[in-house]
Formats: structure tokens, C-alpha cells, sequence
């Protein structure tokens, strides 16, 4: 263990407000972000910015991204959204702007053609190697984890532990998204035979932190898994614990770093939207007065972050992660 576990940051940075579901996706939120990065910088935070395809074309973000890279910043990884990416020759829905299927729902030819193409569109606009990824709608399988090993990642954070979201329909004709209810909960290589498992692959996951609170209350939802309203209504009701602002959670938030401090976990991992440190970009900060408590909400938890935590990219925490485990296999 390091003198202080780590603190990552990871924003899915992404095209405006897509609960909603847009026609035509914009980037507005992009010429927020300079701000959030001034904060992470004040506390000595390090945030990796996972890049989905409209935001690597952004030239307000690839000057913010060029910045942050120059001045060893933050770093730039890859986010996946399938459906608004090319190739746009293949359409898995009748609208797949509509129903936002899942990556892993797509035919493995189209996948890898999608991988390749995000990935070495991040590499030419921002000049280096992508190292880092988390999957759309947080959609992964053995399949993509070996894309992502043959592209060169070396890092993955698409894990939710204690989640499933399987009843998250993508194709609305296929069964839904990924159910980590049982995956761990702390870093380890991919099994690219099991992805729940650890293995011998150069992939290294490093699940979002979360804290299974009411663990009783998904053996209930399951229970109930047939009526949707029911089940929404108990998660709702008895949430798990992210380590993601929602505009009510500050003293969730900073409870879970003291979990994690008292049961020496090497790392936590924040999780946010781009567009949700935007007006109106996401349903949760619809506009000023919501932004600006978001923000007082960061400035309380960054603060008692860099007081108990050290800021690290994902790049730099995998580096940290193979010291820490000599023998590992990579």
C-alpha cells in the first residue's frame, strides 16, 4: 500500500444532455470543463477524461485535451457510444439514435471496426497512445475486453460492482446490459475467458467504487425483476452508494472515502458526466443554482480528498498498481 491510497477521477465525456435522447448531438458542454479542470488542479487531482467520439472531434475539448497531455494534466482515454459513431453503414435498430444500443449488442465485425476507428481517432487528435477506457452505457464483455487488449489498452473501469443493468434495455429485441452484481470490487487483471474473474491478460480493471449499502434490497428487486416500476422504486428507495455527485449525496460521498480509508483500499474512483457540469446538460444540474452547488459539493470533497488521498490518472494508477504487485503478469 502507498503512504495515501489514490483518488481517480474519471469523467465520460460525451455530447450534451443524451438522456434525452438527441437527433443531433451537441458539444457544448466542452468549454465547461475548464473549469472543472482548475479545480481538480487546485487540489493536486489528476482527471482522466474517457472520450467518446463527437467530444475527440470537438475543437474546444482537443484544446483543453492538448493542454492537459502538455502539461502532464490529466490524461485522455477512450469512451465508447455505439450508436453515433461510424461506421454508419450498419444499423442494429430501427433507431439506434433512439434506443442507444449497447456495444456488445452489435456483430463482433462491427465492433472491432468501432474500436479501432475511436481509438485511433483519439490517437491522431491528441498524439499519443490510448491506454485507458470505459464502455458505453457501462455494456462489456470477454469480446470487447480482447479488443481492447489488442488495440493496446491497458487499463479498463467499465465495472459496477454490486450492479446490474441487465433490465437497461439497449436493442430492445436483446436482453439488456451487463449484471456485475458478483464481479469484484477492487482491481484486477481480466480473465479474457470470465471478465469476472482475474487472469493472466495485460488488461488491468479497476471498478467504479461503490458501496452495496442495502445489499438486501437487491435480493427484493430481484424479486420483483417482472414489474419494472417495483423494482425501480426499491433501488430508488434504497441506493447504493457511488462515489458520483447527484446534488444531495455530499455526506454519502464523504462517508464512503472514510469506508474506504478504514478498510485500507488502495484507490477510490469518482465517476461524472462532462455534461453534467454544464447547465441544462444533464437531467440532475438543469441549470445555474444546481451547477453551483455541484461545485460547492466538489470543493468539500476534493478538499478532504487531497488531505487523505494522493491524485492519480488511470495510466498512473496502473503503473502504481504493477509496483505495488510485483509478481503480477503483464
Amino acid at each position: 500500500m502507498p503512504q495515501k491510497p489514490y483518488f481517480l477521477i474519471t469523467i465520460d465525456t460525451e455530447g450534451d444532455n443524451l438522456w434525452a435522447n438527441p437527433k443531433e448531438v451537441s458539444t457544448k458542454n466542452a468549454s465547461f470543463l475548464f473549469r472543472f479542470q482548475e479545480l481538480c488542479e487546485k487540489y493536486s487531482m489528476k482527471p482522466t477524461y474517457l472520450t467518446n467520439y463527437e467530444m475527440a472531434n470537438d475543437d474546444v475539448f482537443k484544446k483543453l485535451g492538448l493542454d492537459i497531455i502538455q502539461r502532464n494534466a490529466g490524461e485522455i482515454g477512450m469512451h465508447l457510444h455505439a450508436w453515433d459513431m461510424p461506421p454508419h453503414n450498419y444499423q442494429l435498430t430501427e433507431n439506434d439514435l433512439l434506443y442507444h444500443p449497447y456495444l456488445i449488442e452489435y456483430p463482433y465485425e462491427i465492433m472491432q471496426q468501432k474500436v479501432k476507428l475511436m481509438t485511433d481517432c483519439l490517437e491522431n487528435n491528441f498524439g499519443i497512445k490510448m491506454r485507458s477506457h470505459r464502455a458505453g452505457r457501462w455494456s462489456f464483455d470477454e469480446r470487447y475486453a480482447q479488443l481492447l487488449v489488442e488495440n493496446g489498452y491497458q487499463v479498463d473501469c467499465s465495472v459496477t460492482p454490486f450492479v446490474s443493468w441487465r433490465y437497461d434495455k439497449g436493442n430492445p429485441k436483446q436482453s439488456g446490459g451487463t449484471d456485475f452484481t458478483h464481479f469484484p470490487n477492487s482491481p484486477y487483471f481480466i480473465n479474457l475467458n470470465d471478465i469476472s474473474s482475474s487472469g493472466q491478460s495485460t488488461l488491468l480493471e479497476v471498478p467504479v467504487t461503490i458501496e452495496d449499502t442495502y445489499g438486501w434490497a437487491n435480493r427484493l428487486a430481484f424479486m420483483f425483476q417482472k414489474f419494472n416500476l417495483i423494482r425501480r422504486g426499491i433501488m430508488y428507495l434504497f441506493p447504493k452508494k457511488w462515489l458520483r455527485p447527484n446534488g444531495r449525496n455530499l455526506n454519502n460521498m464523504k462517508s464512503l472515502l472514510q469506508h474506504c480509508i478504514h478498510n485500507n483500499h488502495m484507490y477510490v474512483e469518482f465517476m461524472l458526466h462532462s455534461s453534467e457540469l454544464m447547465p441544462g446538460g444533464s437531467p440532475k444540474f438543469k441549470n445555474e443554482l444546481t451547477i453551483q452547488k455541484l461545485y460547492q459539493d466538489l470543493e468539500i470533497l476534493f478538499n478532504e480528498a487531497n488531505r487523505n488521498f494522493v491524485g492519480c490518472t488511470l495510466s498512473e494508477f496502473y503503473q502504481a498498481f504493477l509496483g505495488m504487485n510485483k509478481n503480477a503478469t503483464v
